[in-house]
């Protein structure tokens, strides 16, 4: 343990270097947003709609963006008449709605995303493979927590 001071790994200089990389997906993030005339709202609604496992309801995106219901209709407005989403009725039950990204907006994301793909790659290559389940590992624990500190009563 000692030696994990010495290349600077206690909990100040790991929380440093977690927001950094925080700080700078977020440069990202905002500048596409500019780029494209998007608020970053809309970017984060397009992110957790792409990566949810199923097509996502405008509820479960509220609770998930903490948005008011009236802030998730005009983003979703404003995302489908970019044509980056669209709504589609559940069929069992036409009172649900799911959220379905595009094709194009997939394409559109790539372009702009590829540079940031391709250093995420370049950083993967310098692991090993043992290496890199560690860091998926944490990268989930931690996520995990997040999620739970969220969820803890008052955290809002």
């Amino acid at each position: 343990m000692s030696g994990d001071r010495e290349v600077g790994i206690d909990l100040q200089s790991f929380a440093a270097r977690m927001r950094r990389m925080t700080a700078e997906f977020n440069r990202v993030a905002h500048e596409f947003a500019h780029e494209h005339g998007l608020h970053i709202t809309d970017v984060q609604a397009l992110i957790k709609i792409f990566d949810a496992p199923s097509p996502i309801t405008p509820g479960r995106l509220r609770e998930e963006l903490n948005l008011t219901s009236g802030a998730v209709t005009a983003c979703l407005d404003r995302l489908e008449r970019a044509g980056h989403i669209r709504r589609v009725r559940d069929v069992h039950d036409r009172r649900v709605v799911h959220l379905h990204y595009l094709d194009a907006a997939k394409e559109f994301a790539a372009a702009f995303f590829g540079p940031l793909g391709r250093s995420t790659d370049n950083a993967l290559r310098r692991f090993s493979p043992e290496e890199l389940r560690t860091v998926a590992a944490f990268l989930d624990a931690m996520n995990g927590e997040l999620g739970a500190l969220r969820a803890a009563p008052g955290s809002s």
